[in-house]
């Protein structure tokens, strides 16, 4: 029964270190920070999307003004010198300011390139790191799968391995166990426990030799169950 749960133990350590969900982990603090500049890179393109639109329609806004005047003083209807003067002077400041509008689109349009573009490579790192952290999750859960089933087995194999056994003695292995960080029994090998890796005294080791062999045995260091075997040297 302590070798079952001797392999139990083991199989349950295995699967909550599997290398996977340490590797897991790590991707997904990754992402995390990625995940916060994704949404920071998003923030700026919509900010700058915004910005691009507004100087759009003022360079609209302005040429469409600027074409108006044209066409007034084309069609003849401006005929007052002092008029026509005043509109060319108009039509000059309208050259420059739409030169100035357009000069501040270029600039927004190629920030707001670079902030799509930024925004697209974080993207793909994201999803990058998704697939791979998706993988190893998938690799995770197979081996995870294979060690349940292998677990199942051994915890299955405990009760016919309990059967026979004196109901004071399984319930003091058990306890042993829990306190013992799962060793609750030692075999004793060159007269010295396993469990707790001491020699026994010569009074200790002459009860021993004396008593029945189904006499249970404890340490007296450890509080462990002595396990007799050919290599006690009782």
């Amino acid at each position: 029964m302590q070798d079952l749960d001797s392999r139990a133990d083991r199989i349950t350590h295995q699967r909550r270190t599997l290398p996977e969900i340490a590797q897991v982990a790590e991707l997904e603090k990754e992402r995390s920070g990625l995940v916060d500049q994704v949404r920071d890179a998003q923030i700026l393109v919509d900010d700058l999307t915004v910005e691009q639109k507004k100087v759009d329609a003022d360079v609209e806004a302005v040429k469409t003004r600027r074409t108006r005047d044209r066409d007034r003083m084309d069609s003849g209807a401006i005929s007052n010198p002092k008029d026509l003067e005043r509109m060319s002077a108009e039509l000059v400041s309208l050259e420059r300011r739409i030169g100035t509008l357009e000069d501040e689109e270029l600039e927004v349009m190629e920030r707001l390139e670079a902030a799509t573009a930024m925004l697209q490579q974080l993207s793909d790192q994201v999803a990058v790191i998704e697939e791979k952290r998706d993988e190893l999750e998938s690799t995770r859960a197979a081996k995870d799968a294979g060690l349940a089933t292998e677990l199942a087995e051994v915890q299955g194999a405990r009760g016919p391995a309990a059967e026979g056994l004196p109901e004071p003695l399984v319930k003091l292995y058990d306890r042993l166990r829990a306190a013992k960080g799962g060793v609750a029994a030692a075999p004793l090998v060159q007269r010295r426990c396993t469990g707790c890796q001491l020699a026994l005294d010569p009074g200790v080791l002459a009860e021993f030799r004396a008593a029945t062999t189904d006499e249970v045995l404890r340490c007296e260091e450890c509080d462990r169950i002595i396990v007799r075997t050919a290599e006690s040297g009782l």
